[in-house]
């Protein structure tokens, strides 16, 4: 069954879905992507990887250490221990995790350089911290090439990645900068209700760029993963919709037979 909404679900933004539909996602763009591309190009799936603070959800318990006591000699007197006037309280320390994130280079066959580098979001990426550095360090590096860079934001929570100047405040964006236009970019910038919009993909000066339909792409994603059997709609959205946003929501999912009226 499809997604009950005409766009981005933002069920999926939820930590349980999110990761698989992100690889999910990166994986179907670069199936899409490779008929059109060949012979000149080829698609590439590559990785980042980075040290990171494990969210909370991914915390673990970790055994309670083992005390081994001596025995005591009878010349030696008997130290008396006494209680706290106040019990511990549990807490939980940083653990650190390996974190990887895909995303695409657009590379001409035979060559060892990327064309086009294609990225989406994660939202590691948005917030503060060991992922957002490792992004942003992997994004001024190809501003400042000329290599072509997709940025897709597909996320409500966290901070939008910078762009000069006053960009309308959306709930997602899709960003093309193309290296022979910097700093000169196209924003394809939409909300919750709205269609993904589809976007042409960046590649060398003269040559023809696919389309790619990525409200298609997400839209056969959802029904191969069973999204629709997964995701209990009678839930809040994490993070939660605006009041105005949920209440449309809520109508359209209503109206979609996914919740009760």
């Amino acid at each position: 069954m499809p997604s009950p909404f005409p766009g981005v679900d933002p069920y999926l933004e939820h930590p349980d879905f999110w990761s698989e539909l992100h690889n999910r996602l990166i994986v179907a763009i670069a199936i899409a992507l490779a008929p059109s591309l060949r012979p000149k190009y080829h698609v590439a799936i590559d990785k980042r990887t980075y040290l990171g603070e494990a969210d909370d959800s991914l915390l673990v318990g970790i055994p309670d250490v083992t005390v081994f006591t001596q025995r005591s000699t009878p010349d030696r007197p008997l130290s008396v221990a006494t209680l706290a006037d106040k019990e511990p309280i549990k807490v939980a320390v940083p653990l650190i995790e390996t974190v990887q994130e895909s995303y695409l280079e657009i590379r001409e066959t035979g060559k060892n350089y990327a064309i086009t580098v294609l990225e989406i979001l994660s939202p590691k990426n948005k917030r503060s911290g060991a992922g957002r550095v490792a992004y942003e360090g992997k994004r001024s590096q190809v501003l400042a090439s000329i290599t072509n860079l997709v940025e897709i934001d597909l996320l409500r929570g966290g901070k939008p990645m910078p762009i000069v100047g006053n960009p309308p405040k959306t709930d997602y964006r899709i960003l093309i900068s193309r290296g022979v236009r910097r700093p000169i970019s196209d924003l394809y910038a939409f909300n919750l209700p709205d269609a993904i919009p589809s976007f042409p993909l960046p590649l060398a000066r003269g040559d023809l760029e696919p389309i790619v339909d990525l409200q298609h792409l997400i839209n056969e994603v959802y029904e191969q993963a069973g999204f629709d059997t997964r995701i209990d709609y009678n839930q809040s959205c994490v993070p939660p919709l605006s009041e105005p946003d949920a209440a449309w929501a809520n109508s359209l999912l209503q109206e979609k037979g996914f919740i009760a009226s």
